[in-house]
């Protein structure tokens, strides 16, 4: 929801270092697989029990080198196989915060399935809707420039690392919260379920 609004604020400093990067020589595949470690090295240290403050470096870092590394290919060359490899490390990232709250706490167990379950569901209505609208030659620049469709919804990047940074600053709320952001995820599906029918009907 959130996504289009700051994609204005933030593209063009995100470009600017994009071309400073690719001007020594780092490739956009670089930097989407260090956003994944940083994103696993959050993940690892929430499932490792610390205080999830701790996590919030790794994951800003992560998150910001997922900005940056379309920035890097933009200045250098665009690929297929960077747009598959930065979807697949996106999805990798999302993943992995539920399961370490899986592991962080047995207690977690629940919610946290209930969330991977919400972010799986929505996850295929976001890659059928891509798939469809490519076959029909359908684009969007809403999100910025994408390898791929990226159909709006209630819930994007923008408001899912929020809620990551949410429960690193209250990792003991992870229950509740995952179980009402697995609702919105499920809206999301439903709300874009609902868009497929009159887009693709």
């Amino acid at each position: 929801m959130l996504d289009a609004k700051i994609r204005p604020l933030i593209d063009g400093p995100l470009n600017r270092v994009g071309v400073a990067l690719a001007e020594r020589g780092i490739a956009a595949h670089e930097v989407t697989l260090f956003g994944l470690f940083m994103g696993l090295l959050a993940a690892a240290l929430l499932a490792a029990g610390l205080p999830g403050a701790l996590a919030l470096v790794p994951l800003a870092l992560g998150r910001l080198a997922d900005g940056l590394d379309g920035a890097v290919a933009r200045a250098t060359e665009v690929t297929d196989f960077g747009g598959f490899l930065d979807i697949l490390c996106d999805f990798a990232f999302y993943a992995a915060v539920p399961l370490a709250f899986a592991l962080r706490d047995d207690a977690n167990g629940a919610a946290a399935a209930f969330l991977l379950a919400a972010f799986y569901i929505n996850g295929a209505s976001f890659l059928g809707f891509a798939i469809m609208a490519q076959k029909r030659g359908l684009e969007t620049k809403a999100q910025g420039i994408k390898s791929l469709y990226y159909s709006a919804g209630l819930l994007e990047g923008t408001e899912t690392i929020a809620f990551f940074v949410v429960l690193c600053l209250w990792p003991d709320a992870f229950g509740p919260l995952a179980v009402i952001f697995a609702i919105l995820c499920l809206f999301t599906t439903v709300a874009r379920a609902a868009l497929a029918r009159r887009v693709f009907g």
